[in-house]
């Protein structure tokens, strides 16, 4: 027998589920280095994130029961149960690391900026041709104006560059906020969750008492109403011998019969 089960079910159940999920996350991963399309390899990435995220929620619900049972167990269980929730924390963090790695490498594949177009090839013999033409002050006017394009160009091309790291900048502060709000809300959803849990938990205890006190209680509603019941009949019948007298209650005819002999 497993040594968590004799410690709680509820504990080996969540271990359980969270052992089917790193089986899964193992079986994706191995899944994803065969797959060559692009496309194919960014489903399977999400589908193997969304698992991650379960398997997340699933330890935060295992670290909150070992602590809500850490005062009533001894350091030895204690100690199990840490170890236990530190293995899978190092797991899942291999998960997450091979899980970086395959998206950067995904990213990579994907990257194709083009920052600059290159100018249309022009006929060579026509630039001769319209070079041997051209007096000397020309070609230098000419080479002039093309040096002041490149620049201009170049000046663009800094300016594009500018906007693009301040963009990126401005959507990596803004994407940083959103993972946070985002990781608080799911924090705040496990929370709700666990305390949903307990709540049924101790509903289902309470029940059961109520359940409990309820037999008791029409147990001794019976045995009041039986004990009733014989002492009308005893009253009604008291020369009934098929019911023995209860002791501390005698028949009154009798009792009155006895005073007055003795009188």
């Amino acid at each position: 027998m497993d040594p968590l089960s004799a410690v709680s079910e509820e504990l080996a159940e969540i271990e359980g589920q969270i052992n089917d999920i790193f089986r899964a996350l193992s079986n994706g991963f191995q899944k994803l280095e065969k797959i060559k399309d692009a496309s194919r390899q960014s489903r399977q990435l999400e589908e193997l994130t969304d698992k991650m995220r379960d398997c997340k929620r699933l330890i935060k619900d295992f670290d909150r029961e070992v602590k809500d049972m850490e005062s009533r167990s001894d350091v030895n269980t204690n100690r199990m149960l840490n170890e236990r929730r530190q293995s899978m924390v190092k797991e899942l963090n291999s998960y997450v690391a091979l899980k970086k790695k395959f998206s950067s490498n995904l990213a990579n594949n994907n990257k194709r900026v083009d920052l600059f177009d290159g100018p249309a090839e022009e006929n060579m013999e026509e630039n001769v041709l319209l070079a041997s033409n051209m007096t000397n002050q020309e070609l230098m006017d000419k080479g002039n104006r093309m040096m002041d394009d490149t620049d201009q160009a170049i000046e663009r091309g800094k300016k594009i560059v500018q906007e693009t790291i301040n963009v990126g900048t401005d959507t990596a502060a803004s994407l940083k906020a959103q993972t946070e709000q985002m990781s608080r809300v799911v924090n705040e959803l496990d929370s709700i969750h666990f305390s949903i849990k307990k709540a049924s938990k101790l509903v289902k205890e309470i029940g059961r008492q109520v359940a409990t006190d309820k037999c008791i209680m029409a147990f001794l509603v019976l045995i009041v109403i039986g004990v009733i019941a014989i002492i009308i009949v005893k009253i009604v019948n008291p020369n009934n011998k098929d019911i023995r007298d209860i002791p501390g209650l005698a028949p009154p005819a009798q009792t009155r019969r006895l005073l007055w002999t003795h009188y």
